[in-house]
């Protein structure tokens, strides 16, 4: 695996190695040994997994209290994956981050608490697993309006529409959202 520091400082992404041959492919998603090398968390407390269909867009969401730290990947599928960095003390708040994961690419992003996260979903179907540091918290639960202005993601140069949960649509703009210290 090679772990690369992105533009936001604690944002990993991380690619593996592929092995391919006319059977398929083999690919490490998980090595604790290594991930921790590169100052990843060693203990985890979910593995969760979604489902989704083209232009659905997912987040950006974050939990304020129990913040999770998230280590995504696409099983199959392609999506555009966001972090955007809401500590308020931070010389980066509110800019992001924005790679494409995909199932043929098998790389991985790292997005430490203190982030939020959000997909957008590029192929006819995507699987999006993911393993968090702390347990859901419906209380602490947050979620910042996806085509926030001032974050500026550029979501529609990758589609002319989303889909997006009525929880979603109501996100918060940045400014009024409640962040990280």
């Amino acid at each position: 695996m090679t772990f690369e520091e992105t533009s936001l400082p604690g944002v990993l992404l991380i690619t593996p190695k592929i092995y391919r041959d006319n059977r398929g492919a083999f690919l490490e998603t998980f090595n604790q040994r290594e991930m921790s090398a590169a100052g990843l968390p060693s203990k985890w407390a979910q593995d969760n997994f979604s489902l989704s269909k083209k232009n659905v867009l997912r987040g950006i969401h974050y939990q304020i209290v129990q913040p999770q730290g998230k280590l995504v990947r696409v099983t199959h599928g392609a999506v555009l994956d966001v972090a955007v960095d809401l500590r308020r003390s931070s010389t980066h708040f509110g800019r992001h981050v924005a790679v494409e994961l995909s199932g043929e690419n098998g790389r991985i992003l790292w997005i430490p608490p203190g982030f939020g996260h959000a997909f957008l979903v590029l192929s006819e179907v995507a699987g999006f697993a993911y393993k968090v540091t702390d347990y859901y918290s419906p209380a602490g639960e947050r979620t910042i309006l996806w085509n926030d202005p001032e974050i500026g993601v550029a979501w529609l140069a990758k589609t002319e529409e989303v889909i997006v949960s009525v929880k979603d649509a109501q996100g918060k703009l940045l400014r009024e959202a409640q962040v990280f210290a």
